[in-house]
């Protein structure tokens, strides 16, 4: 069997979906493996070091598309080139269903197989295959990062012979993977960090972490079954504007990372509570794509609002495309081996197994 990958749209996505490292383990099963030329030049990953491992560089994307039993991806291919894909093709990436939903109904129609992995069901056998933990846990890293990078003053407190530089205060918005991953990377580089969610949940993590859980009464109705937040009550988010009100005004530094599985983004940061904040402040929005958790998030812009800046980016995941990269074949490789039948060397589009079920795209 055949698998393909080609090039993603180098204006929107840096990631690849598969690296030298993996094309061995496809081997090993006994697949075929075929990229697009320069597949991995733009990260430092030359075509040889791929060949080297047994893949097979052609010149024409069209020709990977049309051959390829599975065409693994980051996101969706472009409209020009869905239609040289063909019946029976398996085509797997982290394809938004919410936001392509026309076109992946239309590819289903067409008898194409089309699993999106945002999808994956949070149980214990797909953590090896879960996309969305491991690029969230880069991103909150990252987040981080970006943001005391724009902090015109030191994180940790520092004590000297001239005074005493206070320790930064972070506020970290959403303690998901991305939440605590950010939580954990302001803690190491000496700053105080305060964390706040819907789900009652999270207190025990944000605090393991040495963080400090700021408590919205009602938070314990706010989880659902897989483990997401919830869209809040109008309620809610009253007593949750309150608190923050006040919580911001004492706080350097603003990581967001709300989300909700196929909604816009909730708008948490109001107009009001920015200008209140203190003049140097920083707000780094992981959830600018989905249409950002402050007022004024805008994608790719740094915005300034009396003194505070508000950053968003379209991919932070591009500022770490090797990483990102490395982590997520992993979990493509993981998912496919699940697909793959080791007694009949075919794939087996298995519904009674709950991954191959949640995560395929259905009419």
């Amino acid at each position: 069997m055949k698998i393909g990958s080609i090039l993603e749209n180098q204006n929107l996505e840096k990631r690849v979906s598969v690296t030298p490292e993996i094309v061995k383990k496809y081997s090993s099963l006994g697949f075929e493996i075929f990229l697009s030329k320069n597949y991995g030049n733009h990260i430092g990953i030359n075509d040889e070091e791929y060949t080297s491992q047994g893949a097979k560089i052609l010149e024409n994307e069209n020709d990977i598309l049309k051959n390829s039993d599975l065409i693994v991806q980051l996101g969706l291919i472009s409209d020009e080139k869905i239609p040289l894909l063909r019946q029976n093709q398996i085509l797997i990436g982290t394809l938004n269903p919410y936001l392509n939903n026309e076109k992946l109904q239309n590819l289903t129609r067409d008898k194409i197989n089309v699993f999106s992995l945002e999808l994956l069901p949070r149980i214990t056998r797909a953590q090896s295959m879960d996309i969305l933990s491991s690029q969230a846990n880069l991103a909150g890293y990252k987040a981080v990062i970006e943001a005391f990078t724009n902090f015109k003053k030191a994180i940790p407190m520092m004590m000297t012979a001239a005074g005493t530089i206070p320790a930064a205060k972070v506020l970290v918005v959403g303690a998901g993977v991305a939440g605590l991953q950010a939580i954990a990377t302001a803690k190491r580089m000496g700053a105080i960090v305060f964390a706040t969610d819907v789900r009652m949940a999270s207190k025990e993590q944000v605090e393991s972490l040495g963080g400090k859980f700021l408590t919205v009464e009602g938070s314990e109705n706010l989880e659902t079954e897989g483990g997401y937040a919830k869209e809040t009550s109008d309620d809610f988010k009253l007593k949750q504007e309150e608190l923050l009100s006040e919580t911001l005004k004492k706080i350097d530094i603003v990581i967001c990372t709300a989300l909700i599985p196929g909604k816009k983004a909730p708008v948490i940061i109001k107009n009001n509570m920015i200008n209140n904040m203190q003049s140097g402040s920083v707000i780094y929005d992981l959830a600018a794509i989905q249409g950002g958790n402050t007022a004024l998030t805008e994608v790719d812009k740094i915005i300034e609002n009396n003194g505070v800046k508000i950053m968003g980016e379209t991919n932070i995941l591009n500022r770490l495309p090797v990483s990102a990269s490395n982590l997520y074949s992993k979990n493509m490789f993981n998912f496919v081996d699940n697909l793959f039948d080791k007694k009949t060397k075919k794939i087996n589009i298995n519904l009674e197994d709950e991954i191959i079920e949640k995560t395929l795209i259905k009419n």
